[in-house]
């Protein structure tokens, strides 16, 4: 490192201290890793900015809603198609190709929307499906070369910039909103671009750890990011992959009862706010008005603390408790958040517990999932990792979905539902106790395996 590119990381790491340790020689990647999911996130919020007039003008309420639940189903031949993608080219051209992917689509649906043609489902579909795709994948590269003793430090910075990423985002959307949704594709279009040149620098200045030679139950002598997963003996499918993998079954055993749970308590507070309005409407307030400020205060909330909690708390919680306990904190709110709802099921209350749910799911509960994924193998970082945080995810939907249907149909009070959320928190609880088993174990194979392995000379 030259004298110049020395003072510059020092000045970086002093930088990153108040909020987690990074060392010199680490301070440069790790600000471009920031700054790339910074990106990505601030790309999300413009592209998610441009959809809603989209799909609601051209579709209203009730078909957005649907569209929600058709992303599914094109998952079920996005993964496999992505799953193939990997097995054949390697680490940086599988993120180069998923991200030029995406800004060739967003440059078509620029064209159409210039046009004025009808694509807001399509792109209402598209969106749902690159916003997990894209945060995924960036994801899966940090965990991939990062050793598992740097991951609990620098993963608290790189959320940094997902939270302020989407705060930006959120900003500079209302300054181009001017300019129509295909403005707005065409910022996040030239985004995505910086990103590809940004992972492309990461790749080459940072590389892969030496210790990161694959998982501990299946080693790899020496990884390969250059080829594709099939050059390191890796030839099975997604299902055939999850079957066999005792911490990927648990990996999407949690993200579906999160996502779940979470879906249920937005339903349980869009159904709360509805009955509040209904009791206001003597008083003669203005529906849109009430609802519109409930919400933008809301998110506004989530939004504060999430960022408070990745800058101040994560790191702290990570280097003093570690990952295993860090994935209790948001099931141990959300029970209590729910456990008084049960109780008192007013309004006042169900927004606490879903700031204070929403905000930990944003911060801790992210930072922390993905930290899960440093002891694993490439084909789990890659494949297994992002069936988990798409299609799972959207599974996770489906059934908020087919409660809610239920709950309408029988007629459920919020209390009901609040209590069928606590025994889906209870079940949480038991995976996150199996899956810390787990990474405890993979952690432990880890170490050995590391302290076994010659230093260079």
């Amino acid at each position: 490192m030259s004298t110049g590119s020395s003072i510059v990381a020092r000045v970086f790491a002093r930088v990153f201290r108040p909020f987690a340790k990074v060392e010199p020689e680490e301070a440069i990647g790790a600000s471009v890793m920031t700054l790339t999911i910074f990106l990505i996130l601030t790309a999300y919020y413009l592209l998610k900015t441009a959809r809603e007039p989209l799909i609601l003008l051209h579709g209203g309420a009730e078909v957005k809603s649907y569209a929600s639940a058709g992303q599914s189903v094109l998952l079920l031949i996005a993964v496999p198609a992505y799953s193939a993608l990997a097995k054949r080219v390697g680490r940086m051209k599988l993120l180069a190709t998923v991200y030029l992917f995406f800004v060739s689509n967003l440059v078509l649906f620029a064209i159409f929307a210039r046009a004025h043609a009808n694509i807001g489902v399509a792109f209402y579909l598209w969106v749902g499906i690159f916003n997990m795709m894209a945060v995924s994948q960036v994801w899966s590269f940090a965990a991939d070369i990062y050793t598992p003793e740097q991951g609990k430090r620098l993963f608290a910075i790189l959320g940094i910039g997902g939270s302020t990423g989407a705060v930006a985002g959120s900003e500079i959307a209302k300054s181009l909103i001017s300019l129509g949704p295909q403005g707005l594709m065409a910022g996040a279009a030239a985004i995505l671009v910086l990103v590809v040149f940004c992972l492309a620098w990461v790749d080459r200045h940072v590389g892969s750890p030496r210790a990161q030679a694959g998982s501990p139950e299946e080693p790899l002598e020496a990884p390969q990011p250059d080829q594709g997963l099939a050059g390191e003996g890796v030839t099975e499918g997604t299902l055939s992959l999850f079957l066999r993998d005792k911490y990927l079954l648990l990996a999407g055993a949690l993200t579906l009862l999160i996502n779940w749970v979470n879906s249920n308590g937005e339903y349980l507070l869009d159904r709360t706010l509805l009955a509040s309005l209904e009791n206001s409407h003597a008083t003669g307030v203005n529906p849109e008005k009430f609802v519109g400020a409930f919400k933008a205060d809301y998110f506004g909330w989530v939004n504060i603390v999430g960022l408070l909690l990745q800058l101040f708390v994560v790191s702290r919680v990570f280097s003093k408790l570690g990952v295993r306990v860090a994935l209790f904190f948001l099931p141990g709110v959300a029970f209590v958040g729910y456990s008084l709802l049960l109780a008192a099921p007013i309004l006042s209350l169900i927004r606490i517990a879903k700031i204070s749910e929403n905000s930990l799911d944003y911060s801790i509960q992210k930072t922390s999932f993905q930290a899960l994924f440093l002891v694993t193998s490439r084909v789990e970082k890659y494949v297994g990792k992002t069936a988990i945080e798409t299609l799972i995810v959207r599974i996770g939907d489906v059934f908020s979905g087919g409660l809610v249907w239920v709950a309408s149909l029988l007629s459920l009070s919020t209390s009901a539902l609040a209590g069928i959320n606590l025994c889906l928190v209870a079940l949480w609880l038991v995976v996150i106790v199996a899956i810390g088993k787990e990474h405890r174990r993979r952690s432990e194979e880890s170490e050995e395996l590391m302290a076994a392995e010659p230093l260079p000379t």
